[in-house]
């Protein structure tokens, strides 16, 4: 009689899976709360990506190590998972301190170096017990197999893009919505632990998950205090009132004194003076500034299309001038649940008012998308200091804008400046703010010297700088506002400053190195806007490179960071400023030693048969890396100028990736025979280069598709065919490269560490380099490149497939 099987857990499975998810969650978790200590900052994104590449790569060669030491990986499996359990929620809380030691005065953004320094120390535990854990597991199912090859490792590289998957969705459409950061650091932790446990010790992993079911909801006491710590360090004059989260981030409500600010993911929304309206505060004044300037540029404004700014005091004064319908848009409406009991009365009367209709949508889809046409487009969102706020400023939202307006309509917005724009940093991004402008609209003006308000109209006799001509139409619609009156406009428009001002944004930014000196004096006597306007074409073209803003190339935000670094920081922003000396053809000397390399390798007969093949492979796998991640950060980048959604959908974004990543892995494992063959390897590098030139040419045409939905196809399927190209590289590198070595873990770890050192340098050129300065098109223009070089590289050292022998032991 056949004896029955006994039931056994699918352990070793679920192990990989559970790598997966926690990586992925993991990310996703330190990732948003990096941001929130970086401001918001996109820069910050690809150092973040790089160190935990960086550490991942590490962790899997130490892993190698380890597992030829001590030979039971399941042992060191549970180990490693005890620690990560552990590590997870203590680093979120050790971001949340992370202020505490960034040496950057109150309301500064914290430099590269800090953004650097802080994510390489906090990330390094729970990164490297993450790689060691891909060696280790690696290892167990090879010996579960009985198999000499590589496909242990291809095995689990293709499980754990499943478990990305399968975290990344959790993430986006679980986790985020019902618990918080440490709670869902603890909560994925000890799933890990409680996998890694369930092979041999169940009654310990059933343990883990009732500890688990009580810690994590009392975790939520350590988040609230970690919170309050972050807060008390980043802002130590201010108290934090509430926290709210919502899909878009997390909002922080702070008190100091009167003052109510209200930030959202670490950025500075806006801040209002108290509920008394009786006078209107000082934090309310550039709003109130604006917004009666704006208004009386046109005759008769009747419909008025206001992108942000509402809670701040604009909607309110908007409405003092008999307009007869506002439309205002606020992307987060948990932004006007955690403002309501602090707002002023009349900001409060002003959103209950019947005129105005609210929309909680993204400004920039709201505009594109068409539909009613208005007098009046004022756009009153923060300075372009991040990605996500300078695609309000560039030149494709201008000309979005544009097709709203109605005959004789103006747009509007506004910036920080500086008298007679002193200082090369806000020289450089006002100039382009203007310089866009004029590429979209006939008349472009400029008014203000602490806050620039920047008019546009493409009707030559709409635009007035006459102070009478603006003081009798705010009289005439009997506008009574207790923060402002008509002798405002006179002190707004007085001819020195104002002739002073558009002088230097016409002038400036006419040469090839414009970007990096100080703006020119302006005359003694520069002239009336008028004589200026009919001088302007007589002067050379405007640097398109540094001086236009367009989605492609974000050099507004570039600008904008420069100037706060240089106004907070005594070093004057050196490694800023040393990227906007990045060109083209730096790519040129890299590429050109690695083929000298390559070539001297084959040459000499003692490494022609292992050496050049294997460094061959290598150059492969790091370029890859590179141009896959490069590719992802430019994506990330175009995505968020378009869309404008990546704090929300970056889980998602991710979970497509590895998706792809999973299903090329697993194509290259199933159809091809020989995987050592370094010829299939090349194809695909090949295959890598085209697919960047694509990339490329279609980002422009993706950027111009009207429907969000059609965005976001298209954006994820450039994502997915990505990830199954990258997928396809890593077992085929990793059998070809075990052909040459035949040590299967030592192989395998190798070709992961090399892989994340490409993705590392990618992430860090692209988001710090290449897409502010040359522009998303030439991240993809890189990539390609980069694999060409691979392309070419493994020719010249040798496509004749090789053996896999038994492996050393």
């Amino acid at each position: 009689m056949r004896r029955a099987r006994s039931w056994r857990f699918p352990d070793h499975l679920a192990m990989v899976l559970m790598l997966g998810v926690t990586g992925q969650v993991g990310q996703v978790v330190l990732l948003r709360e990096l941001l929130m200590v970086f401001h918001g900052n996109e820069l910050s994104l690809g150092v973040i990506l790089a160190a935990w590449m960086l550490w991942v790569g590490v962790g899997s060669r130490l892993g190698a190590v380890a597992v030829q030491r001590w030979p039971d990986p399941y042992r060191l499996l549970r180990i490693d998972a005890t620690l990560v359990a552990l590590a997870l929620p203590a680093t979120v809380v050790a971001i949340r301190a992370l202020p505490g030691v960034i040496d950057a005065p109150p309301g500064a953004l914290p430099s590269l170096a800090d953004m650097a320094l802080g994510s390489l120390a906090l990330l390094a535990p729970v990164t490297m017990l993450l790689g060691a854990q891909f060696v280790l597991l690696a290892r167990a199912w090879r010996e579960r197999d009985a198999s000499i090859d590589a496909s242990g490792a291809a095995k689990t590289y293709v499980g754990e893009a499943l478990g990305n998957v399968a975290g990344g969705l959790a993430f986006t459409l679980l986790l985020v919505h019902h618990l918080d950061a440490v709670q869902t650091s603890v909560a994925i932790g000890a799933a890990m632990l409680a996998v890694a446990l369930a092979r041999r010790q169940r009654g310990a992993a059933l343990a883990v998950v009732v500890v688990a079911l009580v810690g994590v909801p009392l975790a939520s006491h350590l988040d609230a205090w970690s919170e309050r710590l972050q807060w008390r360090l980043q802002a130590p004059r201010y108290e934090l009132l509430e926290t709210h989260r919502s899909r878009y981030g997390t909002i922080a409500v702070l008190r100091h004194h009167d003052q109510i600010a209200f930030f959202q993911s670490g950025h500075l929304v806006f801040s209002t003076g108290g509920v008394d309206d009786r006078a209107v505060a000082f934090e309310e004044q550039d709003a109130v500034t604006l917004a009666h300037l704006v208004l009386t540029q046109h005759r008769d404004p009747r419909r008025v299309l206001l992108v942000g700014g509402g809670l701040r005091g604009t909607l309110r004064e908007v409405l003092r001038h008999g307009v007869e319908r506002v439309d205002y848009v606020e992307l987060d409406p948990a932004l006007l649940t955690a403002a309501a009991p602090y707002l002023p009365a009349g900001t409060a009367a002003a959103l209950a008012d019947p005129r105005v209709r609210v929309h909680h949508t993204d400004g920039r889809l709201f505009v594109k998308a068409g539909g009613d046409a208005y007098d009046l487009i004022l756009v009153d969102v923060p300075d372009p200091v991040t990605a996500v706020v300078n695609r309000f400023y560039t030149e494709e939202f201008f000309a979005e804008a544009s097709a709203r307006l109605l005959p004789g309509g103006v747009l509007a917005l506004s910036a920080v400046s500086t008298p007679d724009l002193r200082g090369a940093g806000i020289a450089n991004r006002n100039a382009t703010l203007y310089h866009t402008l004029r590429r979209v609209f006939t008349e472009v003006l400029a008014i203000g010297e602490r806050t620039l308000a920047l008019l546009a109209a493409h009707d030559p006799d709409q635009l007035s700088h006459d102070a009478a001509v603006l003081m009798r139409r705010y009289l005439e619609r009997d506008v009574s506002s207790p923060g402002f009156d008509a002798g405002h406009l006179a002190l707004l428009l007085e001819p020195g400053p104002l002739e002073r001002i558009n002088w230097v944004l016409r002038h400036h930014g006419r040469s090839a190195d414009a970007h990096l000196q100080p703006p020119p004096a302006s005359p003694l006597v520069p002239g009336d806007l008028a004589r200026q306007r009919a001088q302007e074409g007589e002067l050379a073209s405007v640097s398109e490179r540094f001086f236009v803003n367009t989605d492609a190339r974000p050099i507004g935000y570039y600008h904008t960071l420069v100037f706060w670094d240089a106004l907070s920081r005594a070093d004057a922003a050196p490694a800023l400023r040393w990227i906007a000396r990045v060109e083209p053809w730096w790519a040129l000397p890299p590429a050109a030693l690695l083929l000298a390399a390559a070539v001297a390798l084959r040459a000499l007969p003692r490494t022609r048969v292992r050496a050049a093949p294997r460094y061959a492979v290598l150059v492969a796998v790091f370029t890859t890396g590179l141009s896959t991640m490069t590719m992802q950060v430019a994506l990330l980048f175009a995505f968020q100028s378009i869309y404008g959604f990546v704090y929300e959908m970056v889980g998602l974004i991710v979970a497509i990736f590895m998706a792809g990543l999973a299903l090329g892995a697993t194509i290259t494992r199933l159809l091809v025979p020989d995987q050592a063959d370094r010829r299939v390897l090349a194809v695909v590098q090949l295959a890598v280069a085209l697919m960047a030139l694509g990339v490329a040419v279609a980002l422009p045409w993706a950027g111009g598709l009207a429907s969000p939905t059609a965005v976001f196809v298209a954006f994820a399927l450039f994502t997915f065919v990505s990830g199954v190209l990258n997928g396809a590289d890593f077992p085929l590198a990793t059998s070809c490269y075990l052909a040459l070595d035949r040590r299967p873990e030592r192989s395998a770890a190798i070709v992961y560490a090399v892989e994340l050192m490409g993705a590392c340098g990618g992430a860090a050129l692209a988001s710090a380099v290449i897409a502010p300065v040359l522009g998303i098109v030439a991240c993809c223009m890189l990539a390609a490149f980069a694999n060409a070089t691979a392309f070419t590289v493994l020719g010249v050292g040798g496509l004749r497939p090789a053996r896999i022998d038994a492996p050393a032991t």
